[in-house]
């Protein structure tokens, strides 16, 4: 069962938000602290945060800054803020998605089941190691490069072109 972690101060929000979770067969855990709600969200014990931005102790955006030094785990802004600017700075800082207040229970349920979805087939996502082309063999992990058996050094241009045909690859 996937963990929710909601960092939100005003409790008949969170408690709302809790419900439609434990609903859709998630565990929901709510925290109305800033401080205490990055020390939980930092535990590394929780697939997605719900974070809102005006919160006692520590605001929301210095927790996303917070979380994202540290971890990749999808986070979503719920909050009453929505001017433009508040928006681009949470999502410059890292959130993944914002929500404003009022919201649909259902619409931030469905965006949560998006986002863990999309994470965990991005975190399921690996890169071959090596690989070969005709006589072209590039080690993507030791970033070597051998044509027809031979080495090739590696200048950075020839490192921009092989990371270029890695990225074309996947």
């Amino acid at each position: 069962m996937k963990q929710i972690l909601i960092i939100e101060d005003d409790l008949d929000i969170a408690e709302l938000e809790r419900d439609y979770l434990q609903l859709n067969g998630y565990r929901a855990e709510i925290n109305q602290d800033g401080l205490t709600g990055l020390k939980k969200a930092l535990s590394g014990m929780y697939d997605l945060i719900v974070v809102d931005l005006m919160l006692p102790n520590k605001d929301g955006f210095e927790i996303i800054k917070e979380i994202r030094k540290k971890l990749e785990i999808p986070v979503i802004v719920v909050t009453a803020r929505n001017d433009d600017i508040d928006k681009i700075r949470g999502l410059d800082f890292g959130a993944d998605d914002y929500l404003t207040k009022p919201f649909s229970p259902a619409e931030l349920v469905a965006r949560i089941k998006s986002h863990i979805k999309r994470y965990e087939r991005l975190k399921g996502h690996t890169l071959t190691e090596t690989i070969q082309h005709k006589g072209l063999e590039i080690n993507t992990a030791s970033h070597k490069v051998t044509v027809n058996g031979l080495h090739v050094p590696l200048t950075q241009r020839n490192m921009t072109f092989c990371f270029s045909w890695r990225v074309i690859q996947t």
